[in-house]
């Protein structure tokens, strides 16, 4: 190697550290590394990235940029990432400049092959038409009661006896399985109208939830992989990619089967036959004609919306009530008080059938509970967006075009210039009126389980129904405890699971000792206002 060539690269050397140097000034956020940027962080801290997050972003305020390639022609768009929670920022980019961040052609790409264009994975005018015809059905009231019927089917028929059985027995369950199973059932009927039973007893393995499992893992294995890695796979048929081919058969099996027979059912309905009410029958009711890959898209879009994310949210929500002893007797209090006015002094009526609707929406206290739970553990807790053109965010953060920005929905409910230096504390009244008497919902903006803007979640009351209706089911029967030696962990993925389940023993619930607070005048002091958050 002459001179000439040994300066060229020294020269090199010293003029990349001079850039390094410079952009390690201008980011704040975690340690960049030569080359690497910020990758070995988010290596060494895999287990807990959320909270890993959550530290970085309480350091810098709000808001840091980071680089996951310190490499000067990538630094400045593809391997720049904008982290924030900062609620300012948060409404700027999910509805001021909501055209400003769509979800991108990388997310798009990563989930076209399960969700193709449906409502999840689409921008503009294709996500538009889609939220607007769906938005018409979510406000419906039959929908409601649609959903209110099958979860109380699954609860009073699969459910309960499984817990029941798992109490006499002695033998401790893995909730957060059958949480998933039991939300996946509800979600196909209101979906699609066609129950796949995973939740039958002995829990048996169905052909269409294990191949839309498999095809969900698959789809977000693209995302940690370089797009043309993953694609290269694809067209190879090499490890996840050839799995994702196979579910995807099968998914595309399923459905065209259920598509034909709803369309024959249709036919038999309009001659006098019996109704149908899942939103794949309100879609081919319309008058627009979808084609059969639409339709399909329609239903897997909504299943993978509402599925997960229930289940999640109602393993954290029971895990923490065995964590917080006066939470859950405050809801058992409630439950109680609703149930002796609605269904009389005789206990054994209130647990022959689950919660009527009305039942469940005077659960204030509960619902009070599950937000706190979001607030701390929400099912998505990140979520990503693609920067069109160069802006400027409320707080100064300059963002390029070509870049991504990834809004923590996990930080912002840690943050004490946002919820006040009781943040980590699990605290049900915080979404109470002074009075105890309401609950009050928070900023969308300061709250983003449910998201937010244009895109806020169509399902949110619906998540709401189906969750208190499980939480009331549970705990009116049974007192629920970790089962010794098993540890609540987060599993790092898209969604909030629990990485190895939740295990707990089932005993049985002795009401007596809450029917004694609340006495024949309707309970004195605590007992009193929390039956006050279920009859105002």
């Amino acid at each position: 190697m002459d001179i000439s060539t040994v300066t060229i690269i020294l020269a090199f050397i010293a003029a990349y550290f001079v850039w390094f140097r410079s952009i390690t000034r201008s980011l704040k956020g975690p340690k960049l590394w030569p080359v690497l940027g910020s990758l070995p962080g988010l290596i060494e801290n895999k287990s807990r990235l959320h909270d890993w997050i959550a530290d970085n972003l309480r350091a810098c305020g709000g808001t840091y940029q980071t680089c996951i390639c310190a490499i000067p022609f990538l630094a400045r768009k593809q391997g720049l990432v904008t982290v924030t929670c900062d609620p300012k920022n948060l409404e700027h980019i999910l509805k001021v400049r909501f055209d400003n961040y769509p979800k991108g052609p990388t997310w798009q790409a990563v989930f076209h092959d399960l969700l193709g264009q449906g409502i999840f994975n689409s921008d503009g005018d294709t996500w538009l038409f889609q939220r607007k015809t769906a938005a018409l059905e979510f406000t419906t009231r039959t929908l409601k009661q649609a959903m209110a019927r099958w979860v109380s089917r699954a609860i009073k028929n699969r459910f309960c006896p499984i817990l029941q059985t798992a109490q006499l027995e002695g033998k401790p369950v893995d909730l957060q399985d059958l949480l998933l199973r039991l939300t996946f059932d509800n979600i196909c009927g209101l979906a699609f109208g066609k129950d796949p039973q995973t939740l039958s007893p002995g829990l048996p393995e169905n052909g269409f939830a294990t191949a839309f499992d498999r095809a969900t893992e698959a789809s977000l294995q693209r995302i940690i992989l370089p797009e043309v890695i993953w694609k290269l796979k694809k067209w190879l048929r090499l490890g996840m990619e050839a799995s994702l081919s196979h579910s995807l058969k099968h998914v595309d099996e399923y459905m065209t089967t259920v598509i034909n027979a709803r369309k024959l059912e249709l036919t038999h309905q309009q001659n006098g036959g019996s109704l149908h009410d899942d939103l794949l029958s309100r879609f081919m009711k319309k008058k627009e004609s979808y084609t059969d890959k639409f339709l399909q898209h329609v239903a897997l879009n909504f299943i993978l919306a509402g599925r997960d994310t229930s289940s999640v949210a109602l393993s954290w929500f029971f895990w923490l009530v065995t964590l917080n002893p006066k939470v859950e007797e405050k809801i058992i209090i409630e439950l109680c008080s609703i149930l002796k006015e609605t269904r009389g002094e005789d206990t054994s009526k209130w647990i022959e059938d689950p919660l009527v609707f009305e039942e469940v929406d005077r659960l204030v206290y509960l619902k009070a509970a599950l937000s706190e739970t979001l607030r701390l553990y929400p099912s998505v807790p990140q979520d990503s967006k693609h920067v069109i053109a160069d802006d400027v965010l409320p707080d100064g953060t300059f963002v390029p075009a070509g870049s991504n920005i990834t809004y923590s929905i996990y930080s912002s409910g840690r943050m004490k210039f946002i919820w006040g230096d009781d943040c980590l504390e699990f605290k049900p009244e915080r979404w109470l009126s002074e009075d105890g008497k309401r609950f009050e919902s928070k900023d969308q903006f300061q709250f983003v389980a449910f998201n937010a803007g244009p895109r806020i979640c169509l399902g949110k009351d619906l998540a709401y129904l189906q969750m208190k209706s499980i939480a009331a089911a549970v705990l009116l029967r049974h007192r629920l405890v970790v089962a010794p030696e098993h540890r609540v962990e987060q599993k790092m993925s898209l969604t909030l699971f629990m990485k190895d389940g939740l295990k707990v023993n089932v005993q049985a619930r002795d009401l007596s000792q809450i029917l004694s607070k609340i006495g024949e005048d309707g309970g004195t002091g605590e007992a009193r206002e929390v039956i006050n958050y279920g009859i105002a």
